[in-house]
């Protein structure tokens, strides 16, 4: 079942099966969108908890590193909670469409990219901010030195985000509902054809994750060695 299954999957792929194309398509757009939203905020908070001091910055490293090990079902299922009609959010219908799954995917990945450019950030060589004070040089100037010093851990943390993302199903299937043509994502279709007893699909969509996992992870192994190696 599983040859057959691959070698459908593969003439599924090659002739770009509509259904497969839409779902990797939405996918890629949904991981994407959220990773950058999450980027642009988390890599601000983790500079701020590396580089400030203020009550209750323990407390926040605390909750962003708790955040990054909480399972996505919980995460979509707050989400429900929140954009439900009976929810704080529900006036803004946003449930069930993929703006629902782009926010419970940022709040996936904001723990991942604060977490490590706070921790990129606390490792940097005291030299480094020492030599910016040194130079006279401003707040915005001064973050850009920290942040393009530890820019290799970053972009690791950002690459590790979008993989969690990428291939999450938790997230997109309570709040996305799995709907056709709106929400459907490779994830959630993958275990819909499979449950249909459309083994070749289900198996052309997770060779496409397959792919993109693998590609992300010799990306961060190589980002990985790199920043070892940059490491003093």
């Amino acid at each position: 079942m599983i040859r057959d299954g691959i070698v459908d999957a593969v003439e599924l792929l090659l002739r770009r099966d509509a259904a497969v194309m839409d779902a990797a398509v939405r996918s890629l757009w949904i991981s994407t969108v959220a990773v950058l939203l999450a980027s642009l905020a988390g890599i601000g908070i983790g500079l701020l908890l590396a580089r400030k001091t203020f009550l209750g910055r323990g407390g926040l490293v605390l909750l962003f590193r708790v955040g990054m090990s909480v399972p996505t079902v919980a995460i979509g299922l707050l989400c429900y909670a929140a954009f439900s009609r009976r929810g704080p959010l529900g006036s803004l219908e946003l449930l069930y469409t993929t703006w629902a799954v782009v926010i419970g995917e940022f709040f996936l990945a904001l723990p991942i990219v604060a977490t490590w450019t706070h921790g990129a950030v606390l490792r940097l060589a005291p030299r480094v901010a020492e030599t910016a004070w040194t130079l006279g040089a401003g707040p915005i100037r001064r973050a850009a030195t920290y942040l393009n010093e530890a820019r290799l851990a970053i972009v690791l943390a950002v690459l590790t985000a979008f993989s969690r993302c990428f291939t999450e199903l938790g997230i997109a299937m309570m709040v996305g509902g799995n709907i056709h043509g709106r929400t459907r994502t490779l994830t959630t279709a993958t275990a819909l054809e499979v449950a249909r007893g459309e083994f070749a699909r289900g198996v052309a969509m997770c060779v496409i994750l397959m792919l993109i996992a693998i590609l992300l992870t010799i990306a961060v192994a190589s980002l990985g060695r790199a920043d070892r190696k940059a490491s003093p």
